[in-house]
C-alpha cells in the first residue's frame, strides 16, 4: 500500500475522474447508515477501527446524539485500494427520518451512486421506498447492503437455508422498487444481483460483511458466519471478512465514475442545449472546460460565515477564482477551496470536475444554485425537487420585540441551510410563518437552533397549510385598473392531471420563464396531454401553475408584462379564499386594453387589476380548499388492531389496506394532516408502546363540504382577514 498520507492520497486521486466514486448512503431510519459510514472511515484509517460503529463520527450536531438519528447529511472523502489502484470515495451520509428527507434529495444531486441499506428483520419500509424514488429520480444507481444480518441469527435463530430465503425476499422486493421507479432504459440494467456482488450482507455494528464473490474468493460459508456469531466471536469474522473491504470493493466495481454517470445524468438535471460547448464539457467531465457546479448544501460556520458544498460537472475551482451565481446574478472571489475528511475540511489548491467540494466566499448562495466562471453565464441546473411539500406550519415571534431583527436574520439563515423549510412573512398580520415536513423537522431545525443562538421565542401550535384549487372553467373576467383606464381579460381552469403529474415527477419544469417562442417546451407539454397550440402560448410557470398569454397584437403589452407576471405569482402564493397557495392552475390572459400614457399604467394600476381579475375568476370557477392528507403505514400487534382502527376513524382517517407481516399486522391508512397532531403519542398509548407508524405519501384532496366554511373562517381569522367566506363580486 502507498506510504503517502490519507490527505495526499485524496488530493492525488481528485485529479483522476476514472478513479472517483461519488456515493450516498440511504435507507429507512435506524437501518445503519451512520454506523456503516463509521466502519468505512475506520477501514480507511481515519478513525480507530475499534471505535467504528460507536463513534458516529458524522453526527456533528449535539441533537443527533441526543435523538440517536441523523438530522444533517455529512460529507466524507476517503481512499480505498482496489486491484492495486487507489480510488477516491466521496461519500454523503444522509438522514433516514422522513422529516429530514430534504437532505437526501439534495445529496442525490451531488452523487452518482447510492448504497441502500435494509434491515432483513424489518424488510422494505416506507422510507426505503422513498429513498429509491429520490435516487432514481436523479438517475443515481443503487447497490444493496443487507445490514443487521446478525439479528437473523441471534433473535430469529435462523438456519443458513432460512437466511438465504430471507435475503432472496429482500432482494426481490428491492428489485421490484427499482423496476417501479426507474426510467425504461435503467429498469433491467440497474437490478441488484447477489451473484455479481452488487448485493452484500453483514453487520455494520459488528464490522463484518460478505458477498457471494468474496465467499468464493475466501471460502467463508454461511455456516461459518452463524457459528462465529452464535459463539460471540464476530471479532474473528470482522478479520476474515472486514466490512470496509467488501463494501468499498462493491462500490468501486458496481457504481459509476463521474465520466460514465454524467453521460446519462446530465440531460435529466440540466435542460440546456446539448450541442453547446458547455454541454460537451459537462458530458465529458472536462476539468479544462467552463466551470459548471451546483450547490447542494449550505453550512453555517462561526469563523467564515457559510460553507457551500457542491458537485463540479466541468471546469475547476481554486482559491481566488472569480465565480458567478447564475440565479443570484452575483459575482464573488473564492476565499477557500476544500474537500471533506469527515467533519473536517482539508484546504486544497484546486478541485476539478467530477468531485464534491467545499467552498468559502459565496455567502448569498443557496442549495440548488448554479455556479460558473466570473463574467460568464449558462443555463442553470434544474431545481432540486423534494418528493413532499411542507405541510406543517407554525407562527413564530420573539419574546422580546427588540430581538425581531435577530430572529429575521436567523430564520433567513435556517431557510438557506434547508430549502425544504419555507419561511414566509405575512405582511398583513406581521406574523412570521415557518413551514416544514413534520413536527420533528420544525422542532429540530428551527426551535432548537434558535434556542442555541440564545433567542427566546414563542411558537404557535402547528397550523396546516391548505391549497386553493378550482374545479370548473371560469367565465371571462374583466379586470379594471383603479383609474379605470386599463382593462385586462382573464379566465382560469384546471391544469391537466397528466401535465401536473409530469411536473411533480420532474419530467416537465415546475418553474420557468419562457421568452419568445419556445417550441421545444411546447412539444414536451403536448406529449403529456396539453394542446400543442395552447402550449405555445405558455409565458410563465410558477409552482406548478401555468400562465398563458393568448393576446394578439396588444400595444404596450411588453411594458407591463413583468408586472402581470409579478401579480400572477402573488395570487398563486395567496389565493382568494384564505390567502393560501394555489395548486394545479391555468391562468389565461385573453386581451388587454391599455392607456397610451405610461403614467396611467404603472404598478399601482396594473398589479391590483391583475390580482383582482385572477382571484375573481377563481371564485367563479368553484374555488375550494384542498387539505393535505398523509398515507401512512401502521405496524401493530394483531390483538390491538381494534384500538388502532378506532383511533384512525376518530380522526377522519380511512383504513385502505390491511395485511399480516412477520408477527404483526400492517395497516395502510389515509388521514388528514390537521387530525394527525399528537397521533404518535396516542398510538403509543393505545398499543402500550408497541405500535408505530411511517409516512408513505402526502396527497391533497378536496375539503369535505361540511367543513369548508368553518375551516376557511378559521384560516382567515388567524391571518387577520375578514371572517367571512369570500364570494364573487
Amino acid at each position: 500500500m502507498s506510504k503517502e498520507s490519507m490527505n495526499e492520497r485524496i488530493v492525488k486521486n481528485m485529479k483522476i475522474p476514472e478513479q472517483i466514486r461519488n456515493i450516498a448512503t440511504s435507507s429507512h431510519v435506524h437501518h445503519g447508515k451512520t454506523t456503516l459510514t463509521d466502519n468505512l472511515m475506520g477501514g480507511a484509517g481515519m478513525i480507530a477501527e475499534e471505535m467504528a460503529g460507536k463513534a458516529m463520527y458524522t453526527w456533528f450536531d449535539p441533537q443527533e446524539r441526543d435523538r440517536q438519528l441523523t438530522i444533517y447529511g455529512a460529507n466524507v472523502s476517503m481512499v480505498h485500494e482496489f486491484n492495486n489502484k487507489d480510488y477516491l470515495i466521496n461519500l454523503v451520509d444522509t438522514p433516514g427520518h422522513v422529516d429530514f428527507g430534504g437532505d437526501v434529495t439534495r445529496a442525490m444531486r451531488s452523487v452518482d451512486g447510492t448504497i441502500v441499506l435494509v434491515d432483513p428483520v424489518e424488510g422494505i419500509m416506507p422510507q426505503t421506498e422513498t429513498v429509491f424514488r429520490q435516487a432514481l429520480q436523479e438517475r443515481v444507481k443503487p447497490v444493496l447492503f443487507i445490514n443487521k444480518t446478525d439479528r437473523l441469527i441471534r433473535e430469529l435463530k435462523m438456519t443458513p437455508e432460512q437466511m438465504v430465503e430471507r435475503f432472496e425476499d429482500v432482494i426481490r422486493d428491492v428489485n421490484i422498487l427499482i423496476q417501479k421507479y426507474s426510467e425504461e432504459r435503467f429498469k433491467d440494467k440497474w437490478l441488484v444481483n447477489v451473484q455479481d456482488g452488487s448485493v452484500a450482507f453483514g453487520s455494520a455494528y459488528r464490522r463484518w460483511a460478505i458477498s457471494i464473490p468474496y465467499m468464493k474468493k475466501t471460502g467463508i460459508t454461511f455456516k461459518d458466519i452463524i457459528e462465529l456469531t452464535q459463539n460471540d466471536n464476530e471479532a474473528e469474522l470482522a478479520k476474515r471478512a472486514p466490512m470496509h473491504q467488501v463494501v468499498l470493493d462493491m462500490i468501486i466495481k458496481h457504481l459509476p465514475n463521474p465520466i460514465e454517470a454524467q453521460q446519462y445524468r446530465l440531460e435529466k438535471i440540466w435542460k440546456g442545449d446539448m450541442e453547446t460547448k458547455i454541454a460537451k464539457d459537462m458530458l465529458n467531465c472536462n476539468p479544462d472546460g467552463r466551470l459548471a457546479m451546483i450547490i447542494t448544501k449550505m453550512i453555517p460556520d462561526p469563523h467564515v460565515g457559510f460553507v457551500a458544498t457542491g458537485r463540479l460537472f466541468s471546469g475547476k475551482i481554486e482559491k481566488g477564482k472569480d465565480i458567478q451565481l447564475v440565479n443570484g446574478k452575483k459575482k464573488y472571489k473564492l476565499q477557500q477551496v476544500a474537500v471533506y475528511k469527515g467533519i473536517q475540511r482539508i484546504p486544497v489548491d484546486e478541485v476539478s470536475a467530477g468531485n464534491i467540494a467545499a467552498i468559502v466566499g459565496i455567502g448569498d448562495a443557496y442549495s440548488g444554485e448554479t455556479v460558473t466562471d466570473g463574467g460568464e453565464t449558462l443555463q442553470p441546473f434544474e431545481k432540486i425537487k423534494h418528493l413532499y411539500e411542507p405541510v406543517v406550519t407554525k407562527s413564530i415571534e420573539p419574546k422580546n420585540a427588540m430581538e425581531l431583527p435577530k430572529l429575521i436574520q436567523s430564520l433567513r439563515q435556517l431557510g438557506r441551510e434547508d430549502p425544504t423549510m419555507q419561511i414566509k412573512i405575512n405582511q398583513e398580520t406581521g406574523e412570521y410563518l415557518v413551514s416544514g415536513l413534520g413536527e420533528l423537522h420544525l422542532e429540530a431545525k428551527v426551535e432548537n437552533k434558535l434556542k442555541e443562538q440564545g433567542l427566546e421565542i414563542i411558537m404557535s401550535p402547528p397550523i396546516v397549510v391548505y391549497r386553493e384549487a378550482i374545479f370548473e372553467k371560469s367565465p371571462q373576467i374583466e379586470a379594471k385598473s383603479p383609474n379605470k383606464h386599463n382593462k385586462l381579460y382573464f379566465t382560469v381552469e384546471q391544469l391537466e392531471d397528466s401535465v401536473y403529474q409530469a411536473m411533480v415527477e420532474g419530467n416537465l419544469p415546475s418553474e420557468m420563464e419562457i421568452k419568445g417562442k419556445d417550441l421545444t417546451n411546447a412539444k414536451k407539454f403536448s406529449e403529456y396531454g396539453m394542446n400543442y397550440e395552447e402550449a405555445k402560448k405558455i409565458k410563465y410557470i410558477y409552482n406548478k401553475c401555468v400562465f398563458f398569454d393568448k393576446t394578439k397584437g396588444v400595444q404596450f403589452l411588453n411594458e407591463i408584462m413583468e408586472m402581470v407576471i409579478d401579480a400572477f405569482r402573488e395570487v398563486m402564493d395567496d389565493g382568494p379564499i384564505g390567502r393560501e397557495p394555489c395548486m394545479k392552475m391555468k391562468v389565461i390572459l385573453h386581451d388587454v386594453d391599455l392607456h397610451e400614457d405610461p403614467v396611467h399604467r404603472g404598478q399601482g394600476q396594473i398589479l391590483p387589476a391583475v390580482r383582482w381579475g385572477i382571484r375573481q375568476a377563481m371564485l367563479r370557477a368553484n374555488a375550494n380548499f384542498l387539505e393535505p392528507r398523509q398515507i401512512i403505514r401502521i405496524d401493530v400487534p394483531q390483538e390491538l388492531i381494534g384500538n388502532v382502527t378506532r383511533e384512525v376513524e376518530n380522526r377522519r382517517g380511512q383504513i385502505q389496506d390491511m395485511k399480516d407481516g412477520r408477527g404483526i399486522t400492517i395497516l395502510e391508512a389515509k388521514m388528514p394532516v390537521v387530525e394527525m397532531f399528537g397521533f404518535d403519542a396516542k398510538l403509543k398509548s393505545v398499543t402500550g408502546g408497541r405500535g408505530f407508524y411511517n409516512l408513505i405519501e402526502t396527497v391533497f384532496e378536496k375539503l369535505p363540504r361540511d367543513l369548508f366554511d368553518k375551516t376557511v373562517i378559521g384560516v382567515r381569522k388567524r391571518k387577520g382577514l375578514k371572517e367571512e367566506v369570500p364570494k364573487p363580486e
